[in-house]
């Protein structure tokens, strides 16, 4: 991770601080989705807490990797940054989503968009440290993509699955689950 942030110290930690507020915000939104799933009927809904959970925990520690990161580089995992703050205020809106409409297809909406823009900030992570020639950050970053990449393939999925419900009246259609 040293070669990573070797340029702007400063810059990369505003980098993996981002990354780290958008994971403990990742961590909560899988929690309250937890909950509504682990309430529903639906035995579609219910065989896919398992994989959610394992994505949950996959989020958790991303979490805890990044903030070994910031501060095995000098770092405060609690500090605010300019990144850190932009990524709180886009995280509002999925957060509001999450707490307010309990509806599974909503609720799901909400979480392939953080989905998206998680896959986004590792990917972004993984170019800048192939380009730092950082092989070890490489790696790190290229395993966490990964585990986002079937973050995001599952939310892809469940959203597909309510709006072809919703719209093609499609009611035994299977929820995805497992990779």
């Amino acid at each position: 991770m040293k070669k990573f942030a070797e340029k702007n110290l400063e810059r990369a930690l505003d980098l993996l601080n981002e990354r780290l507020v958008f994971e403990r915000s990742g961590v909560a939104f899988y929690d309250k989705i937890l909950e509504v799933m682990a309430a529903s009927k639906d035995a579609g809904i219910l065989q896919m807490i398992p994989q959610m959970k394992e994505h949950r925990d996959q989020e958790k520690e991303h979490e805890e990797w990044l903030e070994e990161q910031i501060r095995a580089l000098g770092g405060d995992a609690h500090a605010e940054t300019e990144r850190s703050r932009l990524v709180t205020l886009e995280a509002e809106g999925i957060k509001e989503v999450i707490d307010v409409d309990f509806g599974l297809p909503h609720l799901f909406h909400a979480l392939l968009q953080a989905e998206l823009s998680d896959n986004a900030g590792w990917q972004l992570l993984l170019e800048l440290a192939d380009e730092a020639g950082d092989d070890e950050a490489r790696e790190a970053f290229r395993t966490r993509l990964h585990h986002e990449d079937e973050h995001l393939r599952m939310m892809r999925e469940a959203v597909s699955t309510f709006a072809r419900r919703d719209v093609l009246g499609e009611q035994a259609v299977p929820m995805p689950t497992g990779p």
